[in-house]
């Protein structure tokens, strides 16, 4: 068992520093991709959690060693770069958790939105989004944007066993998409639905709508991937999901 804000602390320390004035961090890869229908991807070091089936795990753990670290114009100024080479509309920062060293990240989408026209979508597992409210409120400025929060299961009991952390931490997650609503930010719910049952996905569900219809319309299925190094791992958890997809 661990806590995901001592973690996020540590591993903050270790892949972001004041530069200049402001906050820069580690990122490890740039890139294109199809996800989403084609999107410019920064690929941050660094997570809060340790889930069992995260395909970037070796980076995840990697934090002190591996790693460049940039300014968020730098940043803004590659995933721009990408989106217009490639005819793309949106932009992501992926691979570890973007709400780690939170104040580059608002830099970044500031640089963003000076540079040119996209949807820029942040994926995160919305722990420090549910502990602070203002970040809710802070995001809330930029109408680009979209959060899409994924949901390690969907229960606190599943949550617990598929990243090792303590299950009220579960809850938090909820609170994150509670918040954002509320701040009028754009978000969804991704939820990790391979280790949870068909019926606790069902209630999971009903939850969602309860904060509002639309959070729950938007339910996203997300199911594991299958890496070879993904069913190791799972394998020494003892961990089977109850379905999955071939990489």
């Amino acid at each position: 068992m661990y806590d995901p804000f001592e973690l996020g602390s540590i591993v903050e320390e270790a892949v972001s520093k004041r530069e200049k004035g402001e906050v820069w961090r580690k990122y490890y890869r740039f890139r294109g991709g199809l996800w989403y229908g084609g999107i410019a991807t920064a690929d941050a070091v660094g997570c809060n959690l340790k889930c069992t089936f995260c395909w970037g795990w070796k980076e995840r753990d990697s934090y002190k060693s591996i790693g460049e670290l940039l300014s968020p114009r730098v940043v803004a100024e590659r995933l721009v770069d990408i989106a217009a080479r490639k005819g793309y509309d949106k932009v992501r920062i992926s691979g570890g958790e973007p709400t780690l060293a939170f104040e580059h990240l608002l830099k970044v989408l500031e640089h963003i939105s000076s540079l040119m026209r996209l949807t820029f979508i942040l994926e995160t597992n919305g722990l420090l989004l549910g502990k602070h409210e203002s970040y809710a409120e802070q995001l809330s400025n930029f109408p680009f944007l979209h959060v899409r929060v994924s949901i390690k299961g969907c229960t606190g009991e599943d949550f617990e066993r598929i990243t090792g952390a303590p299950e009220k931490y579960f809850y938090l997650q909820i609170k994150a998409l509670e918040n954002l609503f509320l701040a009028g930010v754009s978000a969804h719910p991704a939820v990790m639905v391979s280790f949870s049952s068909e019926e606790d996905c069902i209630r999971l569900k009903e939850k969602l709508y309860s904060i509002d219809e639309s959070i729950g319309d938007s339910f996203e299925e997300e199911i594991v991937i299958m890496y070879p190094h993904v069913k190791e791992i799972l394998a020494m958890r003892k961990l089977y999901p109850r379905i999955s997809l071939k990489p």
